[in-house]
């Protein structure tokens, strides 16, 4: 795959500097939507939730924040993957070029997304009082995690948009209730123990609360929660590289 991807390596580029600049084109203020758009979220969001759920809450702007960043930079990557054999159908069905070029370009270009709205999230946390300590370096486990399970997710997405169209609109409904399962803005202390740990099922939660535990508790997750973290990832992973290789020919012939 490595040397794939070398050989490859200026379609490669160009794939993902065209997304990213697909994605602001006409637009007045063009890239800065990537840093507007998750904080405008997160002032919506907090206005909505702060009376209800933000005066027990310790941090609750980073609390928020850390949810809606996580979960904002899965959305917008395996969103973008489900669509990255069609929208790309031309090219590869005329010039022979490995297909999962084309969804990890468009995790690429969400990962650098994701980064711009990172340093907003680090310099929220300064102004709600979070000082900064070398257990913020840890960030970067939870966050390869979170590539490498965007990756796995964008390939079952992408291969079953092929075939099934219908995957979109069911997906943003999945995606809808992933949201509110993940206890973004609200805190799950509140529930019973046995009901706590269901949470642990959404692999989106794991990530978020590793980033809490990091950024606000100022603590080492648990074994459980690493383990979780890579589990998820390899998972997903593994069974979307299983889906482009038995599919691999098939996509030919339904684009």
């Amino acid at each position: 795959m490595l040397r794939k991807l070398k050989k490859h390596q200026f379609l490669f580029e160009e794939l993902v500097k065209r997304d990213f600049k697909k994605k602001y084109k006409r637009t007045v203020l063009g890239i800065l939507w990537s840093l507007l758009s998750p904080l405008l979220t997160l002032l919506v969001m907090r206005i909505v939730f702060t009376e209800f759920f933000g005066r027990t809450t310790n941090h609750y702007t980073t609390y928020l924040f850390a949810g809606t960043l996580v979960f904002s930079y899965f959305s917008d990557a395996t969103n973008q993957g489900m669509s990255s054999l069609v929208d790309n159908a031309g090219i590869f069905t005329k010039v022979n070029v490995p297909k999962y070029l084309f969804l990890l370009s468009k995790n690429v270009s969400s990962l650098i997304n994701f980064g711009l709205t990172f340093l907003i999230f680090l310099g929220f946390c300064l102004l709600d009082g979070i000082a900064f300590h070398w257990k913020f370096l840890l960030l970067v486990y939870p966050i390869v995690c979170l590539v490498f399970f965007n990756i796995g997710v964008g390939s079952i997405l992408s291969a079953l948009y092929v075939f099934f169209k219908d995957i979109q609109y069911l997906y943003s409904i999945f995606t809808l209730m992933l949201m509110y399962l993940s206890a973004i803005f609200y805190n799950i202390d509140a529930y019973e123990p046995a009901v706590q740990k269901l949470f642990l099922l959404n692999p989106i939660y794991v990530y978020i609360s590793y980033f809490r535990t990091i950024v606000i508790n100022n603590a080492i997750p648990d074994l459980v929660t690493h383990l979780l973290a890579f589990g998820y990832a390899f998972a997903v992973l593994l069974i979307g590289a299983r889906m482009y290789k038995k599919h691999n020919q098939k996509f030919l012939y339904y684009l």
